[in-house]
This record gives C-alpha cells, sequence and structure tokens, in this order.
C-alpha cells in the first residue's frame, strides 16, 4: 500500500515538471493557487536557473486560477509574471511566448469580464510582434489571432464574420499539425463554439455538423479520470447545442438528450473544483430546465461581486425563476419582493457593479411587469424601449448570450 502511494507521488512529480499542464485538471482551485504561488517565487529567485520559463509557467498556473474562479488578483499576477518573462527573454522568440503569455491574459479578462476593447488591446500587441522564426512559434501565434477574430465575430453575430472567423480557426488548427495538443483543443472548442452559435443562426446542417464532430472528438479524447474539464466544457457546449435544436424543432427527446449531458457535465467535478465551470453549467441548464433555486443562488453567490459576465448572467436565471414561480400562482406580494430587491441594485449600486449588473436587472425588471400584466391586466409600457437598451448595452460590452435574453423579451413588449 505505502510502495503504490510513493508510486502515485513519483507520478503527480512528473507531470508538475512537464510542460503539459494539463494535470491541473484534476486539482481543485485551492490547489491550483498553492502551485501558482511557489511557482512565482521559484521563478523569483536570484538562483533560478531558467527565469524566462519559470515566468511563463507562473503566469500560465495563475491564468489557470482566473480562469477556475474568475479572481482578478489572479490575472493581474498572470500579467506580471508574463512582463516578468519578458524582461528575462533574451531573443525574439522568448519575446513572443512572453507576449503571447500576456495577451492570453488579457484573452481571458475579455472571456470574463467582457469589454471588447481588451480583444482591440491584444490584437495590437500581436500586430507589434516580430516575425517568428520558429514554425511551432508562428503557429501559437496565428492560433491566438484567430481566437481573438472568433470573438470578435461572436459579438457581432454576423453569419459571414462568424464564417471567416471559423476558417481563421481552420487555418489556425491546419498550422499547429497536432503538435500543441492544449492548444488544439483550445481551438476547437472554440470553433465548435463559433460554427454552433452560426450553424443555428443560419440553420446550416452543414456548420452543425462540423460543429458536432469537434465536439465529439474533445469528448472522446477528454477522459474523465485525465481531464475532467476539458470533458465537461465539451460535454456542456454539446448539451446546448442540443437544447437549442430540440427548442426549435420541438423535440422531445432531444430535449432529454440535451438534460442528459447537461447531468453528465455537471458530474465531472464539484463546485470547489472549478467554481466558474460549474456555475456556468448550471446557468446553461436554467436556460432549459427548471432548477432548485439553491443551485442558482449557489451559482450566484461563486460568481458575483467580480464583474463576470457569468455574475451578471447567473443573476438574471435566478430572478428569472424565481419571477417564472411567483408569476405562475400570482403570487402579487412575491413579485413586489423581487422588484424591490432590484430596484434598490439599480438605486444603490455597489462599487463593483458594471453595466451588465444594470443590463440583468433591467431584464429582471421587464420579467416582473410582464408577469404582473398576466394577473393585473395593466399593459405594460416603455419595456420595449428598455429592453432595446438593454440589449444594446449588453453587446456593448461583449455579452451576447445577455443580449440575446432581452431580445428574447422585447417581441412581447410594446416599443411605445
Amino acid at each position: 500500500m505505502f510502495e503504490f502511494g510513493r508510486d502515485l507521488r513519483r507520478l503527480f512529480e512528473k507531470a508538475r515538471d512537464s510542460d503539459d499542464l494539463g494535470w491541473l485538471e484534476l486539482i481543485g482551485v485551492g490547489l491550483v493557487e498553492v502551485e501558482a504561488r511557489q511557482q512565482t517565487v521559484d521563478a523569483g529567485r536570484v538562483s533560478c536557473p531558467r527565469p524566462h520559463d519559470a515566468s511563463l509557467r507562473a503566469s500560465a498556473l495563475w491564468r489557470e486560477h482566473a480562469r477556475r474562479c474568475g479572481a482578478a488578483a489572479s490575472l493581474e499576477k498572470a500579467e506580471s509574471a508574463a512582463r516578468e518573462a519578458v524582461r528575462h527573454a533574451h531573443n525574439d522568440d522568448e519575446t513572443i511566448r512572453a507576449t503571447l503569455e500576456l495577451c492570453q491574459s488579457g484573452m481571458l479578462a475579455f472571456d470574463l469580464c467582457g469589454d471588447p476593447a481588451r480583444l482591440n488591446a491584444v490584437l495590437a500587441l500581436l500586430a507589434a510582434l516580430p516575425v517568428a522564426r520558429r514554425g511551432d512559434t508562428a503557429a501559437a501565434v496565428a492560433a491566438l489571432h484567430a481566437r481573438l477574430r472568433a470573438r470578435q465575430a461572436s459579438i457581432s453575430g454576423e453569419t459571414a464574420t462568424l464564417q471567416e472567423a471559423a476558417a481563421l480557426l481552420d487555418g489556425a488548427l491546419h498550422g499547429l499539425r497536432g503538435q500543441q495538443r492544449a492548444l488544439e483543443d483550445d481551438l476547437r472548442l472554440d470553433r465548435a463554439a463559433l460554427m454552433l452559435e452560426a450553424g443555428l443562426a443560419a440553420r446550416d446542417p452543414r456548420m452543425l455538423d462540423q460543429a458536432g464532430a469537434d465536439l465529439r472528438a474533445l469528448v472522446e479524447a477528454a477522459t474523465p479520470e485525465q481531464r475532467p474539464l476539458s470533458r465537461a466544457r465539451a460535454l456542456a457546449l454539446c448539451a446546448a447545442g442540443m437544447a437549442a435544436l430540440a427548442a426549435i424543432a420541438g423535440d422531445v427527446t432531444a430535449r432529454d438528450q440535451a438534460h442528459a449531458l447537461f447531468d453528465a457535465a455537471a458530474d465531472q467535478f464539484t463546485p470547489d473544483h472549478s467554481p466558474l465551470d460549474w456555475a456556468a453549467i448550471q446557468v446553461l441548464r436554467a436556460e432549459r430546465e427548471t432548477l432548485p433555486l439553491l443551485v442558482l443562488v449557489q451559482a450566484e453567490a461563486l460568481t458575483e461581486g467580480g464583474g463576470l459576465i457569468l455574475g451578471a448572467l447567473a443573476h438574471e436565471r435566478r430572478v428569472a425563476q424565481e419571477t417564472t414561480r411567483a408569476g405562475s400562482i400570482g403570487d402579487l406580494t412575491a413579485l413586489l419582493e423581487i422588484e424591490t430587491g432590484l430596484r434598490r441594485r439599480l438605486t444603490r449600486p455597489s462599487v463593483v457593479s458594471t453595466p451588465l449588473d444594470w443590463v440583468s436587472d433591467q431584464i429582471g425588471m421587464a420579467r416582473i411587469a410582464l408577469a404582473r400584466a398576466r394577473w393585473t391586466g395593466q399593459t405594460p409600457r416603455e419595456l420595449g424601449l428598455m429592453l432595446i437598451e438593454a440589449a444594446a448595452t449588453a453587446r456593448e460590452y461583449g455579452a451576447p448570450a445577455l443580449a440575446q435574453r432581452a431580445e428574447r423579451l422585447t417581441p412581447k413588449t410594446e416599443t411605445a
């Protein structure tokens, strides 16, 4: 038994020393932070033999921690470590690699908190880089450029732009030639999300088939024993796509399959393993099914206060479910209590409130007005304009999912 334990420790230590950070998926967010702190200390030692590489690793670890929990401080530490790597670079290739780490932190900041200006800033950094001489470095630059363009295309929502971005992702994948597995998986996931979005918008079976092929490959490659987070992210996207198709076609079987996929994604880990991944899955599930209120309350608690897009989405879902329950039985008192809480947030916002929090609250106020109107007969007025403004604000700050929620309500209201 003791020999077995020692073998496990040796295996873990070997994984820690490798360049592939996939082993991080097996440990909880708390241990990721411990690893990031230790690596930062090691990189800062005068005796560190390779400070450039050590700083790059520290940056990647802090970025992984930020991706799991949304901590702004971790993003700042990732950027700081990347700048240290730039300072220790000895040639153009090392400078490019360090700058790519810095750019990835900027892209993650957009993914977490929105604001398309972040994407523009990162693209400007890429444009200023010297031409990479090494093939793998050039492929990494092309991959990051394609991922950034994909995010810009998602904000615009235009089919032609989405297709152009998908072509860039295709080219970047071809350039990698299977040599950088983690980056290839990220590209495939981005391409699947983009093709799924474009395919649903255009009702294009070819795009949906491409998305399905990418997701199937990702799920098959990511075993639950080795890469639970990658598997869960791919399963969640599969479930979201299946649920959307089920809603379009009115297919009960497909809807049930989507529920099963969401459950499979959620079963890959616990909330303390990767809080944001767990919360994202619950928010996606709540789009298509009624969840226990405590689940949505927990998802909101895990994502609030950091200016996160996911925090605004979780708040909107929780308010929507509470409003639906109260409205279904005509509980006007409960509706008033929900409305009072939203008005308090709107009139006395906290110091960490963002425009996306305002959007979420506006959508909630519209839902309450519509629910009340069904029982009082009083037609809500000016909600159309309010929701149009909310959707425009969400798109301006790079949160198309939140904008779509406002837009779905808009036809039900008067714009006068």
